[in-house]
């Protein structure tokens, strides 16, 4: 039974390779239908004094990816920022920056999904009020998929889809080194780590890029 929460001492200890181990015997426990049990009343009480999380998460909004149970992670585990499409832009980067040097973690986890609602919808160029814009965000990666995959390029085409998916994972670790100083040069020094991923809907494995 899960009842302390991670604290700073606690964090200190911790490198990216640890951290990246731990979510990742989180998601095989995940996959056995075997998550950690946990005292929330306990955990809730002791997190008002404040948080150290090990990582944080960025994820689609996707409403069958809950991220915390996908790695069996408890209260005060992990920062999660979700938008969908799971793309970087200025105010999830800096979200990052705090997570990292402000608050201390030691992962950052780019966390794409099958079946990506607007991955599919970038796939399809699809335009529509606000969502033109979300999607340009994606785009980029969609677009350096086509030339190695047969046509039709759209939706209907699973590889197409598939690629894109976790082209889009790389090319936001990339966006995200190269739109903050901060973060590329804590992972040069080893500070923290940046990894990727895509969840697979079905058996809710995580696949490592």
């Amino acid at each position: 039974m899960r009842k302390d929460i991670l604290t700073q001492d606690v964090q200190a200890t911790l490198t990216p390779d640890v951290v990246l181990d731990q979510l990742k015997a989180g998601n095989t426990r995940y996959t056995e239908n075997n998550l950690t049990q946990a005292d929330h009343d306990e955990l809730r009480a002791a997190s008002v004094s404040g948080q150290a999380p090990k990582a944080i998460v960025l994820s689609c909004i996707d409403s069958r990816v809950v991220v915390e149970e996908v790695f069996d992670q408890a209260l005060g585990d992990v920062f999660v920022a979700r938008v969908a499409g799971n793309f970087a832009n200025t105010d999830i980067v800096a979200s990052m920056e705090y997570a990292c040097k402000v608050a201390g973690s030691k992962l950052i986890v780019v966390l794409g999904h099958e079946g990506c609602g607007a991955v599919k919808a970038a796939c399809d160029g699809v335009q529509l009020g606000n969502i033109t814009s979300l999607l340009s965000s994606i785009q980029p990666a969609v677009d350096s998929v086509k030339p190695t995959v047969d046509q039709p390029h759209n939706s209907q085409n699973l590889e197409f889809v598939n690629k894109s998916i976790r082209e889009n994972v790389t090319y936001t670790i990339g966006q995200i080194r190269s739109m903050s100083p901060i973060l590329a040069e804590l992972e040069s020094a080893g500070d923290i780590a940046i990894k990727g991923c895509v969840y697979q809907l079905a058996t809710g494995a995580v696949k490592w890029i």
